[in-house]
This record gives C-alpha cells, structure tokens and sequence, in this order.
C-alpha cells in the first residue's frame, strides 16, 4: 500500500533539476492566509508580483503569470502568436524542446525541426548558423517563428539566445523570436528585452524556488501585435484580458494566491541589493556547476553536454559506462542514501543522471549529494578514476562563495 508519510530521518537530498528545494522562508511565505482575490490587499500583491517578476526577466515589457505548469505556459506562447498551419522553426537540443516540437503538431502548426545528426544534437547547444541559412532560403518570408530553448532540463545544455537573435537579425527575416527558459530563468543569466526575445516561457519551480503551479509568458511588443491577429483558439490563455486586468494588480480568472504570496517573497531574495541581486545568482550558479563538473571529472566519467562553452549552471548531465543502467544506480544512491537525482530522458534513457544544483543550495548540500554519487557508483560496480568528493571540496574551498542567499525573515 502507498504510503505518503515516508520521513526518514535528516533531511532528504533533492538534487534533481526542479522542482528545486524551497526556502524555509518562501515556505513561510506561503503559509500566510488566503485573501480575497478581487479585495484591495490582493491588487498589492498582484502589483509586488508583476514588478518584482518584470526584473527577474529583465524586461520592461508585460509579463502573463498563469496558475498552470511550464507546459501551459508552452501552449499559451504558441497558441497567442499562431494560426492554425503556420510553419515553425524549432531547434531540438533535448528531450523538453522535443516536447514543445510534439506540442505545436498538435496544435495543428507545421514545425520545421533543427538539429545535429544522432545524440550529436543532444550533446550541444543551438546552431545559430543552421538556423540563419534556412531563414536566408525562407524568401517568402512563410516561417511565423524561431523556437529554441535557453537552458535544456534533460542535458544540461545552456545555447546561446544571443547568437539566434544575430542569427534572425542576419537573415533579415520577420520571424519572431520564442524561447523556454523553464530552466534557466533566476538560475542563468537571461535577458529577454537586451537579447531581443519576443516570447520567453518559464516556470516556477526551478530557479525561482518555489512548487510547481505558476508559468509566465514574457512578451515583446511585436508578440503583442501578433497576438492580436493570430487565430488559433484560445480562451484561458489570451494575453489580452490578462494584460488589461494586470494593470491594477488582479487577473480574469481565479490565481493561486498562496504561491504569489512565495513569488513575492522570492523575488525578494533574487534581487536583494544586500546579497548582490541576480548577478550574485548567477555567480553562485555558475560557481556550483564548475564543483560538481569538477567531480565529475575527477571521477573520469563523461560530461553530457560535450561543449564546456555551454555547460549549464543549473545541472549536470553524468554518463555511465557502456553496460552500466544510469536509473539502477540512480535507484540505489535513492535506496541508500535518500539523494534523488534526475533520470535520463527520452534518447538518453539509461545512459545518465542529472544532477542539479539549482536554487535553495549550498556547497555542503553538493557536497553531499556528490558523497552520494560516488557511494552509489562504488557501490554499482563503476570503476572511478579518483575522487569526485575531493576534487570538490578542493574547487569550493579554493573559489569562496559571495554571501548565502538567503537572511533571516
């Protein structure tokens, strides 16, 4: 019988890619009491939300939150720009920009898919040169939008959104721009007006460090204008009500109040002047995922993503041998030592774990995931070549770490 009050002593390890551990004091946040949604304290709120949210993208443009998961998210960023048949130009680089590809079928529009043969395109970011030669041969301009996605959850691979926009800019093509950065926002560093996106997705339960349940659409002026005569159906979705009733704080629809209490209460500690605000973040990112490379490399086992050019700061992709089933080892490292790590997905299956260091973290919280690691490897018959935990200690002992992210309530 299923039981859901498994407590085993200490804390658990959450070291998958999102959702992400969350903070005592987001949690705190959280567990304020529900208000009315349509009173006066809530348009407070609805406004601390939109604001703080509007810095994390780095956007001065409106962005949509919706009571939904990245997936929702996905579909609301397709559906408010799109006519049914429209063609698409989507980069696959893993298992969740497959998903979006899958999604935009359904939805009755025609993707064009990118890539490099084999795991090849799995194991490397966006290929902007790709993407600006078939803009260049699309004369007729048919091509509606670029899809690609900033940070990819299944491979821990960062692609640089910079480069695609050169890439459309070159082309001299009008198609606009949309990217999921489900997990690379408030984790990697993501510009959305700078970088001349016009349609960001992302989620909350990554970066952000709150549950699942809230998505957001961020949207460029152009997305706005293609919005308006865009024709594929959409009701809960549609920017437009959205826009208008966000601009006193309040939403056409029912919001889960109590995580916008924790997405207030978050932006708050990502922009926190005190602590450095997002460059600090993304420091302390960037910094986490060179100690666990380190490990992994230290261990003699292959990095996933096989460009150290666009390595991600939110999680690691660890290869197993030929032989070896990454989710046997992933079960026995959570059997043993209460450590979750991702499993591999989609064309990399079995083949690796992720392992995430993301969000409410610190160096002792990898460190000891990464003694669960290497226990749990030891223990599966894979041979190391040395010690991932000591090459670890040694990287964050000898880089310090600006100050913790969070502070007393």
């Amino acid at each position: 019988m299923l039981t859901l009050d498994f407590h085993p002593t200490g804390r658990h390890f959450l070291q998958i890619p999102g959702p992400s551990p969350v903070p005592d004091r987001i949690l705190r946040a959280m567990s304020l009491p529900t208000i009315d949604h349509r009173g006066p304290e809530f348009g407070a709120l609805g406004m601390r939300c939109l604001s703080g949210i509007q810095q994390i993208f780095q956007t001065r443009h409106p962005v949509v939150i919706y009571p939904a998961s990245g997936t929702g998210a996905w579909e609301a960023s397709l559906c408010n720009v799109m006519s049914p048949g429209d063609q698409v130009l989507m980069y696959e680089t893993g298992h969740f920009a497959s998903l979006w590809i899958k999604m935009a079928t359904r939805l009755g529009l025609k993707p064009e898919v990118l890539t490099l043969p084999g795991l090849e395109g799995w194991r490397k970011g966006v290929q902007a040169d790709l993407i600006e030669a078939r803009l260049k041969a699309d004369t007729q301009h048919a091509i509606r939008a670029v899809c690609v996605v900033h940070n990819e959850t299944s491979t821990g691979v960062t692609s640089n959104i910079v480069a695609v926009r050169k890439a459309i800019d070159a082309a001299r093509h009008p198609a606009l721009l949309m990217v999921d950065s489900i997990s690379g926002l408030a984790s990697a560093e993501y510009k959305h007006d700078e970088w001349g996106v016009d349609v960001t997705v992302s989620g909350s339960q990554k970066g952000l460090m709150l549950p699942p349940g809230i998505s957001f659409n961020a949207l460029s002026p152009k997305a706005i204008e293609a919005s308006r005569t865009a024709k594929l159906p959409k009701a809960f979705w549609a920017w437009d009500e959205i826009i208008e009733m966000n601009k006193t704080g309040y939403f056409p629809y029912t919001p889960n109040t109590n995580l916008l209490y924790g997405l207030a209460e978050a932006c708050d500690m990502l922009l926190d002047p005190q602590h450095g605000g997002l460059p600090a973040v993304f420091a302390r990112h960037q910094r986490w995922g060179e100690g666990v490379r380190a490990a992994v490399k230290a261990w003699g086992l292959e990095i996933q993503c096989a460009d150290p050019a666009v390595y991600s700061p939110v999680l690691t992709g660890v290869m197993m041998p030929e032989g070896v089933d990454a989710d046997a080892v992933r079960k026995l490292i959570y059997d043993r030592f209460d450590c979750s790590l991702g499993t591999g997905l989609g064309k990399v299956k079995g083949k690796m774990f992720r392992i995430g260091h993301l969000g409410d973290c610190n160096d002792l919280t990898l460190m000891g995931a990464l003694s669960g690691c290497e226990m749990g490897l030891k223990l599966s018959g894979v041979k190391l070549a040395g010690s991932g935990v000591a090459a670890a200690m040694d990287y964050f002992a000898g880089h310090p770490s600006r100050m913790p992210l969070q502070k007393a309530a």
